[in-house]
């Protein structure tokens, strides 16, 4: 791994304003945690003395890069903070963490018996063992699982798919493949009726965001440096990269040199989220046709990562153009789950709190559905509104005028 120095994440910048203060969202809710720009900036010019000055109380970063998207000088905080974990923190994951972080082999274990694990995780009583014995709390409840993955389907339209004249390769991450296909498919629909077909990478790995913020930096990194190589092959043969997960492609292209020291500079400027490729494409003339029948009034949700990577308005102008959509751009909030942490009994009441300004306007806007481009923030929005959340890809999708329209 790459051996981080005080200039690598230019914390010589903080000027010391405490914007980045007044933005994160986990230092209004928990007066344990110390905030990004003690926890970061000022904090690594400690660490840097001496290792002594770790401060255990990092755990409870988000690393939601709502400091770094604040910041007037352009320092990065959360990667700050992260990288000092990574260097610093020498306590071994719990047995909770390596579980809720092992995506790929929890989704590999389970789908053969998808009915039964979804059943057994869905009951009270396994709520409340989990909560006691893992400090899982109760009140969350596991996505459920496919009982077919996604890369079995669309392996079998390997040759259906090669016949468009237009290619691009798919990380359809682990929640696609174990457990909802149906947004990969949907992909498959928008980008097949703007005559592009979707192939399969060579057997991609989780991106390993979950490993990184629960302690698991070596298997992050092998993750990391496999997906690399993966991409790699794919870009070499002239293909763009999409994903339908603004988490995994925001740890593709950042993270990974960022927090891992993986270079990934050959591939990362062709790592697309889908509904940017999908824009691009239609700015150059090509169409989509929608039904006209269709009416949705629909909220949509900047998850953290799409708003630092500035990739949301694509996916809002998306939505802008569907005829028979009633849209209303949510304010700028972060939802609270963050991934894994939001399911640790310590960060339940926090990851709450901070999601309840957005689950307030959600309410007060009432739509039939929330648009989101993030997995966990689907999760943790409709757990805690009620409301239906669905990816802006599978919108477009159901959108779109079919032949049996």
């Amino acid at each position: 791994m790459q051996e981080f120095t005080e200039s690598r994440h230019n914390f010589e910048e903080c000027m010391k304003c405490t914007v980045c203060t007044a933005y994160c969202p986990v230092l209004q809710v928990n007066p344990l945690y110390p905030g990004p720009k003690q926890a970061g900036p000022d904090g690594e010019r400690l660490r840097l003395k001496d290792p002594y000055f770790f401060n255990y109380a990092l755990k409870y970063c988000m690393n939601c890069k709502r400091c770094e998207v604040a910041c007037p000088s352009g320092v990065r905080v959360a990667d700050l903070i992260q990288s000092a974990r990574i260097k610093y923190d020498k306590s071994a994951p719990k047995l909770r963490d390596r579980i809720l972080a092992s995506t790929d082999f929890m989704g590999r274990l389970a789908r053969p018996f998808a009915p039964i694990v979804n059943g057994v995780t869905s009951l009270g009583v396994t709520k409340t063992v989990l909560d006691a014995t893992m400090k899982i709390d109760h009140h969350r409840s596991f996505p459920k699982y496919s009982a077919r993955s996604f890369e079995r389907w669309l392996g079998r339209r390997a040759k259906e798919q090669a016949a468009f004249p237009e290619q691009v390769a798919y990380f359809h991450g682990c929640y696609v493949n174990y457990n909802y296909p149906q947004l990969g498919k949907d992909l498959v629909k928008v980008l097949n009726a703007l005559g592009v077909g979707v192939q399969l990478l060579d057997k991609e790995k989780c991106c390993g965001i979950a490993m990184i913020t629960n302690g698991m930096t070596g298997l992050a990194t092998r993750h990391a440096q496999h997906n690399v190589e993966v991409l790699g092959k794919a870009v070499d043969n002239g293909l763009k990269v999409v994903t339908t997960s603004s988490t995994c492609v925001f740890t593709l292209r950042d993270e990974y040199p960022h927090l891992l020291g993986v270079d990934n500079s050959a591939v990362r400027e062709s790592l697309l989220i889908a509904t940017r490729f999908i824009f691009e494409k239609l700015e150059k003339g090509a169409q989509l046709h929608f039904r006209d029948d269709f009416h949705m009034k629909v909220a949509y949700h900047t998850p953290c990562h799409m708003e630092r990577m500035g990739w949301g308005v694509f996916s809002e102008k998306l939505l802008r153009m569907i005829p028979g959509v009633e849209f209303t751009l949510l304010d700028s909030a972060c939802c609270g789950i963050a991934g894994t942490y939001g399911f640790k009994k310590e960060n339940y009441q926090a990851s709450q709190e901070i999601g309840q300004a957005l689950f307030d306007q959600i309410a007060r806007v009432a739509p039939d559905v929330v648009a989101c481009d993030c997995e966990t923030c689907k999760w943790q929005i409709e757990m805690s509104t009620g409301f239906k959340v669905m990816n802006p890809v599978s919108i477009l999708a159901e959108a779109l005028k079919t032949d049996e329209d």
